[in-house]
C-alpha cells in the first residue's frame, strides 16, 4: 500500500521551472491590471524562457508514470495562465473599455484553452504508446505569443502608435494558428538559442522604450 503523501503533488527539481514560470505569469497579470505594461511583458518573456527549458530539465530524471502525467497537466495549466490569461488581460487593459479588444481577448483565451486541453489528450496517448521524445507540434505552440506580443509592443512604441487594432489582430491570428492542424518541428538547441536571443533583444527594446516615451 502506497504511503500517504504529506502534500498533494510532486516537488522534485523537474517541476521547479514550471512553477517559476507560472508565478512569473501571475506577476505579469498583476502588472497588466495595474497598467504596468513593460513589466507585464518582461514577466511574459521570463515565463516563455521557463517553458522552453522545463521539458529538457524534466528529461534528465527517470520519472514514474504518475510524475509524467502530473508534469503534462501542470505544464498546460501554467501555459493557460502565462500565455493565455496574461496576453488576453494585457490587451484588455491596454484597450480599456473597448469591446472589440474584449471580444478578441475572449476568443484568444478560449482557443488557448482548447488547444492546451487537446494537447494534453494527445500527449498522454503518445506517452502511453511509448512514443519517446516529442519532435514536433500540431499547430503553433502557445508560447510563441511570448515572442510576438513584446515585438509588436516594441514596434508600436517605436512608431509612437496607440492603435489597438494590431494587438487584436495578433490575438485573433494566434487563435487560428493554435487550432490549425499544421505540423511544426520542435526547435532544437540552436533554435532555442535564437529564441532566447530574441527575448534579450525584446527586453532591451522595452528598456529603450522608456526613452522613446520621454
Amino acid at each position: 500500500m502506497e504511503r500517504q503523501k504529506r502534500l498533494l503533488g510532486f516537488y522534485n527539481y523537474t517541476v521547479v521551472l514550471t512553477y517559476i514560470g507560472m508565478l512569473a505569469g501571475f506577476t505579469g497579470i498583476v502588472c497588466a491590471m495595474e497598467k504596468n505594461f513593460r513589466s507585464a511583458l518582461v514577466c511574459l518573456l521570463v515565463a516563455g524562457v521557463c517553458d522552453m527549458f522545463d521539458g529538457a530539465v524534466a528529461s534528465t530524471m527517470e520519472r514514474t508514470t504518475a510524475e509524467k502525467r502530473f508534469g503534462i497537466q501542470i505544464d498546460s495549466l501554467s501555459d493557460l495562465i502565462c500565455f493565455g490569461a496574461l496576453p488576453a488581460l494585457f490587451v484588455c487593459s491596454l484597450g480599456g473599455k473597448d469591446y472589440f479588444c474584449f471580444g478578441a481577448a475572449g476568443v484568444y483565451l478560449l482557443c488557448t484553452l482548447i488547444r492546451l486541453a487537446y494537447f494534453n489528450v494527445l500527449e498522454e496517448e503518445r506517452q502511453s504508446a511509448g512514443g519517446g521524445r516529442r519532435t514536433c507540434y500540431l499547430g503553433m505552440p502557445v508560447t510563441m505569443i511570448a515572442v510576438f506580443l513584446p515585438a509588436l509592443n516594441a514596434m508600436c512604441r517605436y512608431r509612437r502608435s496607440s492603435a489597438l487594432l494590431p494587438y487584436c489582430a495578433l490575438l485573433l491570428f494566434s487563435s487560428v494558428a493554435y487550432l490549425c492542424p499544421v505540423t511544426i518541428r520542435k526547435p532544437k538547441v540552436f533554435g532555442k538559442i535564437v529564441l532566447v536571443m530574441l527575448g534579450v533583444v525584446e527586453v532591451a527594446a522595452l528598456g529603450m522604450s522608456m526613452f522613446w516615451d520621454v
